[in-house]
């Protein structure tokens, strides 16, 4: 059996690509690799990811502030995930930083306390040290700072 490809034309392609970036907020990594889908010479590709961007269907500030609203308000990650995962989809550093403002100083620790609530009552057999060590791990994996999780446990 023969592995077909559809063929589109470019109007199909662009709108495709439209479609994605509607559906989601995307950052232009995604938008990109998306593209490798469609035969498309670079002068194409560039056409394309111009278009987007000129009517505001690709946004890369607009991508990051709602992806660490996102991570943070329901996936509950901390910081260092949100923002190593941020360099993995190609966002710059200085973008990273402006947009961490999504993240208010009072939720985030909120946050903290409240996993600290939730998981310490559920270690059982453990003593309060291990209970300690449990949830700092917990939470540094989840990408939250070390001394702000101290600080905020330990209250």
């Amino acid at each position: 059996m023969q592995n077909e490809h559809k063929s589109f034309t470019f109007q199909e392609i662009k709108q495709k690509l439209v479609s994605y970036c509607v559906y989601q907020d995307r950052c232009h990594k995604e938008v990109e690799e998306k593209m490798r889908d469609f035969l498309l010479i670079p002068e194409a590709k560039d056409e394309i990811l111009l278009y987007l961007m000129n009517e505001n269907y690709l946004n890369e500030e607009r991508f990051t502030r709602s992806y660490i609203r996102g991570k943070f308000y329901i996936k509950h990650w901390g910081k260092q995930k949100i923002k190593s995962q941020l360099k993995i989809k190609g966002i710059s550093e200085k973008l990273i930083s402006t947009c961490m403002s999504e993240i208010y100083d009072d939720d985030y620790e909120k946050q903290i306390k409240l996993f600290a609530e939730k998981l310490l009552p559920t270690y059982k057999g453990l003593n309060d040290f291990q209970k300690k060590n449990k949830l700092i791990r917990f939470l540094v994996t989840k990408g939250y700072e070390y001394e702000l999780i101290i600080e905020n446990i330990t209250k």
